[in-house]
Formats: C-alpha cells, sequence, structure tokens
C-alpha cells in the first residue's frame, strides 16, 4: 500500500510540475474537495474551449489530488459567465488511500478590470479503490489570471 500512496504522489506531482509551464490562472478552491476544504487550483489549457483544472487539497488528515478534463468550457449566452463541466481522477492520500473518479460542472466570471477569475462548480466523487464511496459538493474558486 505504501508503493501505491509513493507512486500516486509522485505522478501527481509530475502532473502538476508538468502543465505549471502552461498555466493560465493560479489560485485557491473553497469548499467540500476529496475530503479536505482548501486546494490550491490551477487552470491549465488544453485548446481554445478545452482545459485542465488541477487541485492540491490540503486541510483535513491528508492530501487530494484531482486532474479534471474540462471538455466543455464555453460562454452561457447573453451573460459575462462562462460554464464548464468535465471530469478526470482523484487520488486521496492521508491514513486512509481512496482512488476514483471526480465530475464537476459551474460556472465562473473574469473580471475585466482586475486578473481575477471566481467560478462556483459542483463536484460529485465515487471512489472505488479501499472504501466505495460517494461524495459531493459546492466549491469556491478564486484564481489569479497569468499573463
Amino acid at each position: 500500500m505504501k508503493t501505491i500512496k509513493l507512486f500516486a504522489l509522485v505522478m501527481g506531482l509530475a502532473l502538476l510540475t508538468t502543465l505549471e509551464s502552461q498555466a493560465q490562472e493560479i489560485g485557491l478552491r473553497f469548499g467540500q474537495l476529496n475530503g479536505n476544504n482548501v486546494a490550491l487550483d490551477g487552470i491549465f489549457a488544453t485548446g481554445d474551449f478545452s482545459r485542465i483544472h488541477a487541485n492540491v487539497s490540503f486541510g483535513g488528515d491528508g492530501l487530494g489530488i484531482d486532474a479534471l478534463w474540462n471538455p466543455i468550457y464555453d460562454d452561457i449566452p447573453d451573460t459575462d459567465l462562462k460554464w464548464y463541466a468535465g471530469f478526470g481522477p482523484s487520488i486521496y492520500l492521508g491514513d486512509d488511500f481512496f482512488f476514483g473518479g471526480a465530475g464537476e460542472i459551474g460556472a465562473e466570471y473574469a473580471f475585466s478590470e482586475v486578473p481575477i477569475t471566481i467560478g462556483l462548480d459542483f463536484r460529485p466523487y465515487l471512489f472505488l479503490v479501499e472504501v466505495t464511496e460517494f461524495k459531493a459538493g459546492f466549491g469556491l474558486n478564486v484564481r489569479w489570471r497569468l499573463p
């Protein structure tokens, strides 16, 4: 089990390091998230209308890593909001080990005067390793847009 945890941690850190060079936004996510309540939040470009929404969460008894692909990222007609939906792997490393998948759907607003984006999303989780468990929660994202 220690080998699996170490491998998952190394892979998560490698993913975040690789994607850092393509980061568009970096910030924080508050709310229920993979067993924790605070996360470093990042958006990484994969195309004009898709992206990776990655989190490294802490604040509980462990460390959570999510890397969700948002294949849908588009404007909400007649508003200044964008909406997104996606899915991807989720890992929790602590006294317990959980591995599964997460989905998300949300909306965000990018301020034009300052390089800040705020968003609200809903994220359901289905963990399959160690235990089979379903969790869900809302989160508030506050991110700084990088040049």
